[in-house]
């Protein structure tokens, strides 16, 4: 039987890179969106941080919602 090509904390590693760059992406929309608008600095550095409170608030929902499945299918 072939097993996982990736070790526990490769896998582990993975994933947090995942979560950090689906944070910053978050981020740094929210700012190109701000920009966009022709926001002034302040309100463009502000709308990056939104946007990264808002990834981590939807890495924090997600988690927990994905735990049900992982649960449920024992793996």
């Amino acid at each position: 039987m072939v097993g996982p090509s990736l070790s526990d904390d490769e896998t582990r590693n993975a994933n947090n890179q995942i979560r950090v760059g689906f944070v910053l992406l978050n981020g740094f929309t929210g700012a190109a969106i701000a920009f966009a608008g022709d926001a002034t600095p302040i309100q463009i550095g502000a709308a990056f941080l939104g946007g990264l409170v808002l990834g981590i608030v939807l890495i924090v929902y997600f988690g927990r919602w994905s735990k049900e499945f992982v649960a449920s299918n024992r793996r």
